[in-house]
């Protein structure tokens, strides 16, 4: 495992790299969960997500040349529209590869923020592959959705923010796919006593396999929460989780569905699947609520989808 290649202090630098470039998304009281229970409301970054956090650390340090070049990724939906929005902030252009069936609110978002999408891919399985077929072809640069440094180091400042604005968390829960964002925030709090919990839908459960094997490895991702359906999770995330702690928690389809209702109907906040993860296990009592912050990472869903989930309670 060795020293890991990404720190608090790297979080701490790129913090200073988004400083004014992104919001800094409220941490919102929900007593209904619990005793200090707070919502960090990521869903209302720019582009809807997280996502554009790592990007736009990771844009920051290519150089001139790299950047002319272009870069491209794999995404199911918000690394892409984070992409697009970051290469136009840079100046550079996006080529993304998103897969038959994916979310065509999400595909809408990444073009419309100027990306070029590529949809060779038959599923979330096999995204990774074509993304190596097109660096090889295109000489572009590799911005990985969640196994990069700087991208991590980018997600982590989530967690200074939580750290900095909620006194007394005693853990952060997380939603994980690929574990990008939960590794980042493990970061960000390696030097306290805060437990971090990751949280992935049992059909799609990559952190899971991995900590399960000792290694990365590939599973069927297949949850309605389709910012979670990574096919691996990052070998940075699975040597981080091994060496800061951080829990793994399963939830079902159907507690996602009733975090989602919960969060919608109750703390008013539009999310999308990926997004009530952390909320579901609270609310079934797979974590403990009492001085906890929900990482509520997304709010990029199709309509019909929200009102398919809100009409079968």
């Amino acid at each position: 495992m060795g020293s890991l290649p990404v720190g608090r202090e790297d979080v701490e630098r790129a913090e200073r790299v988004i400083a004014g470039r992104l919001h800094r998304t409220p941490t919102l009281s929900c007593r209904t969960l619990g005793p200090n229970v707070f919502l960090k409301a990521e869903l209302l970054q720019r582009t809807g997500s997280f996502k554009p956090r790592g990007v736009l650390t990771k844009l920051a340090a290519l150089t001139s040349e790299e950047k002319a070049r272009g870069v491209v990724a794999a995404s199911a939906g918000n690394h892409a529209a984070a992409l697009a929005f970051g290469a136009a902030l840079e100046g550079t252009d996006a080529l993304v590869v998103m897969y038959r069936g994916a979310s065509e609110v999400k595909l809408r978002a990444a073009e419309a923020y100027g990306a070029t999408i590529d949809l060779e891919a038959t599923g979330p399985g096999d995204v990774f592959e074509r993304l190596a077929e097109l660096e090889a072809e295109t000489g572009r640069v590799l911005v990985h959705p969640f196994d990069d440094p700087l991208v991590v180091a980018g997600q982590g400042t989530v967690g200074l923010e939580i750290l900095q604005d909620v006194s007394g968390v005693e853990r952060i829960v997380v939603p994980c796919g690929g574990g990008g964002l939960v590794s980042g925030i493990a970061v960000s709090a390696e030097d306290t006593d805060v437990e971090i919990v990751a949280v992935e839908p049992e059909t799609s459960r990559a952190l899971h396999a991995a900590l399960a094997a000792g290694e990365t490895t590939r599973v069927e991702a297949r949850s309605i929460a389709d910012g979670l359906n990574a096919p691996f999770a990052g070998a940075l995330a699975v040597d981080v989780a091994q060496t800061h702690g951080v829990r793994a928690v399963l939830v079902t389809e159907e507690e996602i569905a009733e975090g989602f209702r919960f969060l919608y109907e109750r703390a008013k906040l539009a999310c999308e699947p990926a997004g009530a993860a952390a909320v579901a296990a609270l609310l079934v009592g797979k974590v403990e609520a009492a001085n906890t912050v929900c990482v509520v990472s997304g709010g990029n869903v199709a309509t019909q989808t929200a009102a398919g989930i809100l009409a079968n309670p």
